[in-house]
């Protein structure tokens, strides 16, 4: 079997591990790095990661440029959040023929926000005869892809409940200041309101569980609120004093006929106690299932990009979601 080529597109926290893992995958090549910051932009990749010997791969700031230059099949994408914003950055892989396989969590299911640009970029990959994909833990993972297979083996669902408790302090500084910590209670709120806070994926997560399911959902709430410190709570990163806002508490719940069917409750702050990930369905039979010390994001994500980059290349061509593929698993070349 011949190595898979593949592109990184974005050096940030993910993106280095993705780079690292990459290098270190039997059956796949790592042939470019795109960054457009300054810092990271000309220099050797192995400069980039810490690593102690170069790799020979010289961090690009035009990505065109690079598509045009180096033969690949993949490219790993990891740059930013909401799928308007990376619309342009996909677009431009997809008129390359490069299948992509992306962290952006609106990506899950851009159906829900952008329904016509999901359609335009679906199309456009058809043309191209490549596979785009948005894939990661949370969403991605946790709270849609695995309660869907858990109900495989039930005869009827009448309702899911997702609870996931994670320890922020163990996580990157980016994903901590993104659920505010440190925060004043007041900031926080004001953010939110903005629309500017919450863990995003969140609805991306009900509307692929629902879809998953064959519900079409009556209605949906969603509500996000501070997490405060009763002590002072120390990170790698910096210090959140008590009373200040140490994370947050993000739920969403989906209505179909009036009667709650999913609900999802997402608690991340720095300092919580006993980190969990529990699945509980409500049907023929009833299962639940707890994962003691939950599913660490970050190693997870990495993990999710890496091992489901054969999985695009079997895929039919255009915009996929994780129901259109086969179940997640690990990719060892032995």
């Amino acid at each position: 079997m011949k190595s898979i080529r593949v592109i990184q597109y974005g050096l940030g926290p993910i993106g280095c591990s993705v780079a690292r893992a990459l290098l270190e995958k039997k059956g796949i090549d790592l042939v470019g790095a795109v960054d457009i910051a300054p810092d990271k932009s000309g220099k050797d990749l192995s400069e980039v990661l810490g690593l102690p010997s170069r790799v020979d791969i010289r961090v690009s700031d035009d990505a065109a440029r690079l598509f045009r230059a180096t033969k690949a099949q993949v490219l790993v994408h990891t740059t930013r959040s909401f799928f308007r914003d990376v619309y342009p950055q996909l677009e431009q892989a997809v008129k390359a023929g490069l299948n992509v396989i992306s962290s952006t969590e609106e990506l899950l299911y851009p159906q829900l926000r952008s329904g016509q640009l999901a359609s335009k970029l679906d199309r456009l990959a058809r043309q191209h005869g490549v596979t785009v994909l948005g894939t990661g833990v949370n969403p991605g993972f946790v709270m849609d892809t695995l309660p869907l297979v858990m109900s495989g083996v039930c005869q009827k669902v009448g309702s899911v409940k997702i609870t996931r408790r994670v320890d922020a302090s163990t996580r990157r500084m980016s994903l901590q200041r993104k659920i505010g910590a440190g925060m004043k209670p007041a900031e926080f709120r004001k953010l939110v309101r903005a629309g500017k806070l919450g863990h995003i994926g969140l609805l991306e997560s009900m509307a692929l569980l629902a879809a998953g399911l064959g519900w079409t959902l009556d209605k949906i709430s969603e509500r996000i609120q501070p997490v405060l410190a009763d002590t002072v709570q120390k990170t790698r990163y910096f210090t959140v004093a008590a009373g200040d806002v140490c994370g947050l508490k993000h739920t969403g719940v989906g209505y179909l006929d009036g009667r709650k069917v999913i609900e999802l409750d997402l608690r991340m702050y720095v300092g919580a106690k006993d980190p969990v990930d529990s699945i509980e369905i409500r049907g023929v039979p009833n299962l639940r299932v707890s994962i003691e010390g939950g599913v660490h994001g970050d190693l997870a994500t990495v993990a999710s990009l890496v091992n489901g980059i054969p999985r695009v290349l079997e895929a039919e061509p255009g915009l996929k979601t994780m129901l259109d593929l086969p179940i997640p698993r690990a990719y060892q070349v032995l």
